[in-house]
């Protein structure tokens, strides 16, 4: 299966981009530049777009992407998608595959379906399911934080012809958990060894882009916003995107670790500052989500209606419309020229 591992930095080659680019899962790994970033990427077996590389490109959304953000990632994912990529997968350059892993979290078996096993109405604390410790990922409700962790989740056997559209991989380390954990307790977290799950429809937990596959077919729900806070970005990604898979039939799965993240530094108050907004909007982005996505319509109608009800609600702004509607019209293009 031809995999693309895109990752973005303003830093030169570290081991960890390298463990991707030396791993048999990834036919291509693409790092993409930004103003910010050195000039080259001497790095074997890594494609690097440079700015000046990115303003060659025939992607209509360049003319309004933000520099120096985290969203121009999503020109990687055009550059993989038009390079015929099945799998896109999304990471960062301080998360390095684990010894004796090759990084392809979709073909991890999923055999297993994990609900809340207490009274966490549709969230759901996953990391629970891996670990033993209080800790709980990026972008759960903080009022849940405490009931995620009263009872343990319930494993069952998931049921027949379940199709997985998007997995999380977990991270060893340094996870991704919010500023809140991080101020208060900042514990390491190895992950058990435990069988990777989906949620059922209905069921919820934030998910990131740093141990991320995509099919192909769902590089639409792979927009990262791009005038929400940097800490608010991808998770509002994965609230959108929980709902439009279930209207597709698919499902969310998460893997046991298979990275270890030796995190960039950071100001963890600057960090809480970025959160505040994920917290405060971050529920009412997943109902409005739930009640927008319709089997009826395919993933890029699906995704416009429920930016446009975001907009509507003051979740984002208009201007993050205008970029969506460039973003959807490349991937209309990127899927038709890697077909």
């Amino acid at each position: 299966m031809n995999a693309t591992c895109v990752i973005t930095s303003i830093f030169p080659p570290t081991a960890s981009v390298a463990s991707f680019a030396g791993s048999v899962s990834f036919t291509n790994v693409i790092v993409v530049g930004d103003r910010k970033s050195p000039p080259g990427y001497p790095l074997d077996g890594v494609r690097f777009l440079s700015v000046s590389d990115q303003e060659q490109l025939p992607w209509g959304l360049l003319g309004q992407l933000p520099f120096n953000h985290y969203c121009r990632k999503m020109v990687g994912y055009l550059e993989a998608a038009a390079s015929g990529a099945d799998i896109l997968f999304d990471t960062d350059d301080d998360n390095g595959l684990l010894p004796g892993v090759d990084g392809a979290i979709w073909a991890i078996d999923c055999l297993h379906e994990l609900r809340p096993g207490g009274d966490e109405t549709r969230h759901l604390n996953v990391y629970r399911h891996f670990s033993d410790q209080p800790i709980w990922p990026r972008g759960l409700p903080l009022d849940l934080i405490t009931a995620s962790h009263a009872e343990p989740p319930l494993l069952s056997e998931a049921p027949r012809g379940v199709s997985i559209g998007v997995w999380q991989g977990l991270a060893n380390g340094d996870p991704d958990v919010d500023a809140i954990y991080r101020l208060t307790s900042n514990q390491p977290c190895t992950f058990l060894d435990r069988p990777a799950v989906s949620l059922p429809e209905g069921i919820v937990c934030p998910f990131n882009s740093q141990n991320t596959a995509f099919r192909r077919e769902l590089l639409p729900l792979m927009y990262l916003p791009a005038y929400v806070t940097f800490r608010y970005t991808d998770i509002l990604r994965g609230l959108v995107a929980q709902p439009i898979l279930w209207a597709a039939g698919l499902r969310l799965a998460f893997t046991p670790a298979t990275v270890f993240q030796d995190r960039n530094a950071h100001d963890y108050l600057r960090d809480l500052e970025s959160e505040v907004p994920m917290y405060l909007t971050g529920r009412r982005a997943l109902e409005l989500a739930i009640e927008t996505a319709s089997a009826s319509r395919s993933i890029p109608e699906n995704l416009q209606a429920v930016y446009e009800a975001l907009e509507r609600e003051g979740i984002v702004e208009a201007r993050e419309l205008e970029l969506l509607g460039l973003w959807l019209a490349d991937c209309a293009q990127a899927l038709t020229l890697g077909n």
